[in-house]
């Protein structure tokens, strides 16, 4: 039968970059990815493509940046004085967790340290980028 919108599915993929870089990948989490279709619990990409597969099916596709992650906004990245960073010597590449308002942490990453403030980046690390999935539907 094939995938709809609200059914609990499970899938195997493999992420990847343009270049080739795997990003992630359902076996390095030692279980498929378990999600209800439609439900808007992943990217819109990856929801929508797996709409008409069939059980044991594999296909590759390719989501665009507003489909995945969005654009990298500039708007997220910021200047921040030092001391309201942890004890710690800041380099450029580290990731930090950063508490929103709302509780709920997201990475950002340093990409400039001066003497008194340093330049964090709150996009998601895949903002930006077109993603490449390997996906097969799984049976169960």
């Amino acid at each position: 039968m094939a995938v709809k919108k609200g059914d609990k599915i499970k899938v195997d993929y493999i992420g990847s970059l343009d270049d080739g870089t795997v990003f992630d990948r359902s076996d390095a989490h030692g279980q498929p990815l378990e999600f209800e279709v439609g439900a808007g619990d992943i990217i819109k990409g990856f929801d929508d493509a797996v709409i008409g597969m069939k059980p044991s099916e594999s296909k590759k596709i390719v989501i665009q940046p507003e489909q995945a992650y969005g654009a990298n906004n500039p708007k997220m990245i910021q200047t921040v004085p030092r001391d309201k960073l942890p004890p710690g010597d800041p380099k450029p590449g580290m990731v930090l967790m950063v508490s929103l308002p709302n509780g709920q942490q997201i990475p950002a990453k340093i990409t400039d340290v001066a003497a008194t403030t340093v330049t964090i980046d709150l996009n998601h690390p895949l903002a930006g980028k077109v993603l490449h999935f390997e996906i097969t539907l799984r049976k169960e």
